[in-house]
């Protein structure tokens, strides 16, 4: 294993030989793997930091809970040192405002682009912004554990960290509506009904379930699983006229990328 970052209660490794499995870890679990600015800084610059080599990254967290979502620190007069607290925010500017919280959601953003597939194993509560560091993964791997709920809404906010869309996607507005709206628990057996969770598993066996997923999702040709995504990704947006000649021009490319004929 090599580790690439290690700050901010968030590391970065690569796993194997060849580079293509990455490791993101959040590492706070004295704090249940509570989020700030800086973690979220650090987990932009994990995805910066990737390396061409890797293929799929697994998003992890140490401890019982996967994150209990934006520290409570957050919510006091004097936030986090050296950040601007909630109060401050709500003075700033609509632009300076928009540029911060732009800046916040880069670190749940970057898991789902097209060049490599992410997949977060979750354990133990995963709560607001922990919900939605585990939507912007395409894959969800959870322990029987596991209890997601979206708190914003019963705190007066809203979901603003890029999980909005990924929810409806996956359970559907009304769903979706019901669960911001009332902040509920929903456990693991429900998220795997819902569309939420891929697989549930034993909190025992998630690292082992994990890494069979990922291992699985190493096995199939990379330029086959990029233009797979892409054209799942994008489906919703076309009609069917668009999906279908979407997807012979990627069987176009990948036919002569294996005939030898690609530019």
């Amino acid at each position: 294993m090599t580790e690439l970052l290690n700050r901010d209660g968030v590391r970065l490794a690569l796993e194997g030989e060849d580079g293509s499995l990455a490791t993101v870890t959040l590492d706070r679990p004295e704090r249940r793997n509570a989020q700030s600015p800086a973690m979220w800084r650090a987990l932009a610059a994990a995805g910066r930091e990737l390396p061409g080599s890797v293929r799929v990254v697994v998003l992890r967290a140490e401890g019982k809970s996967f994150s209990a979502g934006l520290d409570r620190q957050a919510f006091t007069p004097d936030g986090f040192p050296d950040e601007p607290s909630f109060l401050e925010l709500a003075r700033y500017s609509d632009g300076d405002l928009d540029a911060v919280i732009a800046e916040y959601q880069e670190a749940f953003t970057w898991w789902r682009r097209n060049d490599i597939v992410s997949l977060a194993a979750v354990q133990g509560h995963a709560i607001g912004a922990g919900f939605q560091l585990a939507l912007g993964c395409d894959l969800r791997v959870c322990a029987d554990d596991a209890q997601f709920a979206m708190r914003e809404t019963s705190l007066g906010l809203v979901p603003d960290l890029a999980g909005t869309r990924p929810l409806v996607q996956l359970v559907g507005y009304a769903r979706a509506l019901e669960m911001c709206v009332t902040g509920r628990f929903v456990h693991a057996e429900e998220a795997e009904r819902a569309g939420l969770a891929n697989l549930v598993v034993p909190a025992a066996e998630l690292r082992a379930a994990a890494g069979d997923l990922a291992a699985a999702l190493l096995a199939a040709p990379r330029d086959a699983v990029i233009e797979t995504k892409a054209l799942l990704r994008e489906a919703a947006g076309r009609t069917d006229d668009e999906q279908r000649a979407a997807e012979r021009a990627a069987q176009g490319r990948r036919l002569r990328d294996l005939a030898g004929l690609g530019e």
